[in-house]
C-alpha cells in the first residue's frame, strides 16, 4: 500500500476506533554489560568489547549486572509500579543474526515492576493517564550495518558486517496496557508519552536516553477497531522509532492506513513494519511472531532476582523530583503559563534555562535569550538546542552584562553570535570586538548634538511638548554609534538639552 491509497485522517477516526501499545526500549547508562564485564563505551572499534559470555561460547557463564537491577527498581518507583519480590530471566529463543548466543536473555512472564502508571500532559494542558504493563530488564542485540543497495536494509545489500560491541548492553523495555479513549488524539498521547518518559528517564540519571543515538527507541503498536466494538482489530508494530515527532507520524499514518486496508474490506495481517522519515510512511517487515512462537524457557544460569523489601524501599526515598512535579514547581517559580512552560519543555530548554539562573542570570532573561535567539539560530542550524556550542554559564555571563550596563540586547545578539562561532568566552569577544556600550558622557553629549543639529524638525517637535519625537533621535544616535549607546541614557539627555521634562 502506497501514501496515495491512504484515506483522510479525519474519515479514518469517523469510524474508528485506534488501540496503541507503545514498548520502549532504553539502553542503560552501565560502565560494563548486562550480564558480563565488557565495557559499553560507544564508538569503540568494532567487536573490540566482547568476551566469551557476550558472545555465547561454550562454558562460559552470565552473572547479573547489579547496577542495571537497581536502576529497573528505580524505573519502575518511577512508573508507580509494583515491584517484584522474586523474579527471574528466561531464555527467548529466535534467529538473531546480530546476537551471537542465538537467543536473547529476557524476562517473559515474571518481570521485575509491574502494573504502573504514568501521568502525560498533553499541549492543551489536559492529563492522560497511560497504564503501565511492566517494565522488564534484557539485553541489546549487536548492530547490523548491510552494504550496497539503495535503502541500506538487507534487501538488495551485497553483504552485512555484524558489530557485537552492543550485544549484551543492558535493556529496560517498558510497555503499556492497551491505551484506549485517546481518540483523534492518539499520535500525540504517544509522542506525549514518550517525551514524558524520556525526561524521567534522565531525571533518574540511569540513561542519557538520546534517542537520535538509539539510546531509547519506541515500537508503536497500533490497531483499529470500529466505533462501539469491544473486541481490539489485529495490531501492527511498527519499530525502532526514534524520535519524538516519529512517533506521533508514525501512530498517525497507521491509523489512515488500517482504515484504509479496513474499508476495502480487506485484513489486517500482524506484522514489524519499518518507519520511513522522509514522508512519515511505514513498509511491511516481517510477519510478527506471538510469544509462544520464542519458546521462552527459564533461564539456568541464572539465579532468580529477589530485590529485598527494605532496599527497595531506600531506593524509593532517593528518587529525585520527578519531571512533571519539578515543571510545576519551575513555571511557578519562574512566573510562566502552562502554554508557555509547554513550548519551553518542546524546545528542550527547561534544563538549559535552570542551569543558566543557577549560574547567575534571573529566571526572565535566561528564558527569553533560550526561547528566542538561541531557538533562531538552533532552527537555521537545523539541531536541538542542547546541541548549540554555548553552555548556560556563558549565556548567563552575556544577561549579567545587559543587567550591569554594559551591553544592550542587540550587542548581547552580537556577543552569542560570535560565542557560537567558537570565538571565545563573552568577555574575550566584547574586548576584541569591541563591543562594550559607549557609557562616556562626554562622547555621547557629542553624538546626541550631531543628531540635534541634524534633525532640527524634530528637535522643535520635541520642544514644542511631542516628546514621543524623541525616539527618532535616539535611533539617530544608536545608528551613529553602532548600537553601543545605553538608549535610556540617550534619550535622557536628548530631553536635557532641548529643555524638555521626560
Amino acid at each position: 500500500m502506497t501514501v496515495t491509497e491512504l484515506v483522510s485522517y479525519d474519515e479514518a477516526l469517523a469510524t474508528y476506533e485506534p488501540v496503541m501499545g507503545l514498548e520502549v526500549h532504553v539502553e542503560l547508562g552501565t560502565k560494563t554489560k548486562m550480564f558480563c564485564g565488557c565495557a559499553t563505551e560507544l564508538g569503540a572499534e568494532p567487536n573490540s568489547q566482547t568476551c566469551p559470555t557476550c558472545l555465547g561460547l561454550p562454558g562460559s557463564l552470565p552473572v547479573v549486572n547489579g547496577i542495571a537491577v537497581e536502576s529497573a527498581v528505580k524505573i519502575g518507583l518511577a512508573l508507580n509500579c509494583e515491584i517484584a519480590e522474586w523474579c527471574r530471566f528466561a531464555r527467548k529463543n529466535y534467529f538473531y543474526p546480530d546476537m551471537p548466543k542465538n537467543f536473547q536473555t529476557s524476562q517473559y512472564d515474571e518481570p521485575i515492576a509491574f502494573n504502573g502508571y504514568l501521568d502525560v500532559q498533553l499541549e492543551d494542558g489536559e492529563i492522560f493517564r497511560v497504564e503501565i504493563e511492566r517494565a522488564h530488564m534484557e539485553e541489546d542485540t549487536g548492530k547490523s550495518t548491510h552494504v550496497g543497495g539503495a535503502t541500506g536494509r538487507i534487501h538488495g545489500a551485497q553483504h552485512s558486517l555484524l558489530d557485537y560491541n552492543r550485544a549484551g548492553i543492558p535493556l529496560i523495555e517498558i510497555v503499556t496496557k492497551p491505551i484506549t479513549g485517546a481518540g483523534e488524539r492518539a499520535p500525540e498521547v504517544a509522542k506525549a508519552y514518550v517525551a514524558e518518559l524520556r525526561e524521567l528517564i534522565k531525571a533518574l540519571g540511569v540513561s542519557e536516553a538520546r534517542m537520535e543515538m538509539g539510546q531509547m527507541r519506541c515500537d508503536v503498536n497500533l490497531s483499529l477497531m470500529p466505533k462501539g466494538a469491544e473486541k481490539f482489530g489485529t495490531r501492527s508494530e511498527t519499530k525502532n522509532v526514534n524520535s519524538l515527532r516519529s512517533v506521533e507520524r508514525a501512530a498517525r499514518f497507521e491509523i489512515m492506513r488500517h482504515a484504509a486496508v479496513l474499508n476495502d474490506g480487506g485484513t489486517i495481517i500482524q506484522e514489524t513494519r519499518h518507519f520511513h522519515e522522509e514522508d512519515g510512511s511505514t513498509t511491511s517487515g516481517r510477519v510478527k511472531e506471538e510469544a509462544e512462537d520464542y519458546r521462552y524457557f527459564p533461564e539456568p544460569d541464572l539465579v532468580p532476582v529477589a530485590p529485598a523489601r527494605e532496599w527497595v524501599e531506600e531506593l524509593r526515598k532517593g528518587l529525585p523530583e520527578l519531571p512533571r512535579v519539578r515543571r510545576n514547581r519551575l513555571r511557578e517559580e519562574w512566573g510562566v503559563s502552562e502554554h508557555d512552560m509547554q513550548s519551553i519543555l518542546n524546545a528542550g530548554a527547561v534544563d538549559l534555562i535552570t542551569a543558566t539562573i543557577e549560574a547567575g542570570a534571573d529566571a526572565t532573561s535566561a528564558r527569553k535569550w533560550w526561547m528566542g535567539e538561541l531557538s533562531r539560530i538552533a532552527n537555521e542550524e537545523g539541531i536541538g538546542l542542547g546541541l548549540l556550542p554555548i553552555t548556560p554559564a556563558q549565556v548567563a555571563r552575556i544577561a549579567t552584562l545587559i543587567a550591569e550596563g554594559s551591553l544592550n540586547d542587540k550587542l548581547g545578539r552580537e556577543v552569542i553570535k560570535h560565542v557560537v562561532n567558537d570565538e571565545g568566552e563573552p568577555d574575550e569577544i566584547i574586548e576584541k570586538r569591541g563591543l562594550k556600550i559607549v557609557s562616556d558622557e562626554g562622547a555621547l553629549g557629542t553624538a546626541v548634538d550631531e543628531a540635534i543639529a541634524a534633525n532640527a524638525g524634530i528637535a522643535d517637535k520635541i520642544r514644542s511638548g511631542k516628546v514621543a519625537a524623541a525616539g527618532a533621535l535616539v535611533g539617530a544616535v544608536m545608528k551613529a554609534t553602532r548600537g553601543q549607546a545605553d538608549a535610556a541614557r540617550v534619550r535622557e539627555l536628548i530631553l536635557e538639552k532641548l529643555g524638555v521634562e521626560g
